[in-house]
């Protein structure tokens, strides 16, 4: 299927509830992936069924050493079930099991793209030596979250040209990037701003739209009601920006094509 890396500029921009939130509401088959470098907090934001936390040696730990030696390994003896049906590839609890990883993040890249479901993978925060490079080099799609303040996007167009040499990402045959923002989805200024900020910098990238900045609705996850949940602007929203980021990755002939177009 298809692998898409959601990945932070700068800070904690909301990955994580964005990823988590898009699997929610996505219409294949899918995997959410923590692969979070400095330790994910998926599996403490997803409990099981039971109650009891997800089990951090299940998961990238147990499939990087079973791909560690290029050798093929079954994605799904080394995911998890969340209480809301979601899979789970979790990630690591800190920064000091990744080194165990080493050689395995193209291994870990090429099982994810590989996969029977579309994988969301979240690859926290994006700098040169991230150990997660070799999994954005194999996605399908990048996206760059980040939130909708004028310093945040300052910071988003230099790391979006860095990307553009570090992991050939942009259009055309390269890999396919484009940015969600976080912020008020009612808020069209700063989506536009961010469109003319990188049109004027010669970086061709799309705007995909704006997940709600909804800490309320997110805090009661997943307790809250299906109903409730449907009515927030957070869900809302979602499923907004999930058709357009299923788009990015559909075959060229069926394209989204941007609705800002002056960040083409």
């Amino acid at each position: 299927m298809t692998l898409i890396a959601f990945a932070s500029a700068k800070g904690s921009p909301g990955v994580t509830q964005t990823v988590t939130g898009l699997a929610s509401v996505w219409h294949r088959d899918v995997v959410v992936a923590d692969l979070d470098p400095v330790g994910g907090d998926i599996g403490l934001r997803l409990g099981r069924s039971d109650g009891l936390p997800l089990d951090h040696d299940n998961g990238l730990l147990s499939y990087g050493a079973a791909v560690r030696s290029g050798k093929a390994a079954d994605l799904a003896d080394h995911l998890q079930r969340a209480e809301d049906g979601t899979q789970v590839l979790v990630g690591v609890a800190g920064p000091g099991q990744v080194q165990g990883l080493g050689p395995a993040w193209p291994h870990i890249g090429a099982g994810l793209r590989n996969a029977s479901a579309d994988v969301l993978a979240d690859c926290g925060r994006l700098s040169p030596g991230s150990p997660a490079m070799p999994v954005l080099e194999q996605a399908s799609a990048i996206v760059l979250v980040a939130r909708s303040e004028i310093a945040a996007l300052a910071h988003l167009r230099e790391r979006l040209r860095w990307m553009s040499d570090a992991v050939r990402a942009g259009q055309g045959d390269r890999v396919r990037t484009a940015v969600l923002l976080v912020g008020d989805p009612g808020d069209r200024r700063s989506a536009d701003d961010l469109g003319r900020l990188l049109a004027s910098s010669g970086i061709d990238v799309p705007v995909l739209g704006t997940v709600a900045h909804d800490p309320k609705t997110v805090r009661a996850l997943p307790a809250i009601s299906d109903r409730a949940l449907r009515r927030s602007l957070f869900h809302r929203s979602l499923l907004d920006v999930a058709t357009r980021v299923q788009a990015l990755v559909a075959p060229r002939e069926a394209a989204w094509e941007p609705e800002h177009e002056a960040a083409v």
